[in-house]
């Protein structure tokens, strides 16, 4: 396949091991590909973008710019429209095609713990990745999601969505000390987020599987309650790696449905490459 550079986009961004996973998987595909990374501010997205473009076939796009890329996005997919999200911008076409792969990461992470779907859950946090679990969630079926925050007002945005996709939402406080069991609970908390003792392990007694969408920062809180309480806790590295394997079908045909050539070999590596190996 040509040679075809390719960047991820993020402040901060050095942390990012999105460089490891697509560089690994490009090796074993045989692409003269290049993946990079690079520090770019919301402020500075756009004339980043602008200058950048011409040399890129594409580009995954962390926080904070997944908003930027979204409204850069000439044409998007169902799941980036839904989320109002953008991490994937495929670029080698006149107008950048904007794509929402955290969704997908999140129902393949699920997949491999052998989840086909729920029909009631909790969300823990109600940030942007809590809206791409939302509609991961309604994609695996589930009608009732009970999500548990700080501020009740910003659960709103979640109600409005979960009508659109013909499920309940219902707020309850993330500070409650006792929670309804539900058999699986997908936390969208920043991975230094602190977190009252006493409702963690109110969640833990009560959430069933445990889904902490974060990788570079373990165990968190979530995850240690649910340790202390004997329940299982998996990390986001399983949403991390699906989402950029979608985001390389992407990039290769521009079209996230069209599995890669050998695609378990590719994931294989990918995964080795995710724990350092």
């Amino acid at each position: 396949m040509p040679d075809a550079a390719l960047e991820v986009w993020g402040d901060p961004i050095e942390h990012s091991l999105s460089p490891a996973l697509h560089s690994a998987a490009y090796r074993q595909l045989g692409w003269d590909w290049t993946y990079g990374r690079r520090r770019v501010t919301e402020a500075g997205f756009a004339g980043e973008l602008a200058a950048a473009a011409p040399t890129l076939r594409g580009l995954s796009l962390t926080m904070p710019l997944k908003t930027a890329a979204f409204a850069a996005a000439a044409t998007r997919d169902d799941r980036a429209e839904l989320t109002g999200a953008v991490n994937t911008l495929l670029l080698r076409d006149s107008a950048p095609r904007g794509f929402n792969t955290d969704v997908g990461g999140i129902v393949r992470s699920l997949a491999e713990e052998g989840i086909a779907g729920f029909e009631e859950v909790r969300i823990v946090g109600a940030g942007a990745t809590a809206t791409s679990a939302l509609v991961a969630l309604a994609e695996l079926g589930a009608r009732y999601v009970e999500v548990a925050a700080r501020r009740p007002l910003a659960i709103a945005p979640l109600q409005d969505l979960g009508d659109r996709l013909g499920m309940t939402v219902r707020p309850v406080p993330l500070t409650a000390d006792a929670f309804a069991p539900v058999p699986l609970t997908i936390a969208t908390l920043p991975g230094g987020a602190r977190l009252d003792p006493l409702a963690a392990d109110a969640l833990a007694g009560a959430g069933g599987l445990l889904l902490d969408v974060v990788y570079g920062h373990w165990p968190t809180a979530l995850s240690a309650a649910w340790d202390r309480a004997g329940g299982r806790a998996v990390s986001g590295a399983g949403m991390l790696l699906h989402q950029a394997v979608l985001q390389i079908r992407i990039f290769r045909t521009g079209d996230p449905a069209e599995p890669l050539p050998d695609e378990a070999a590719v994931v294989a590596v990918m995964r080795r490459a995710l724990m350092g190996g």
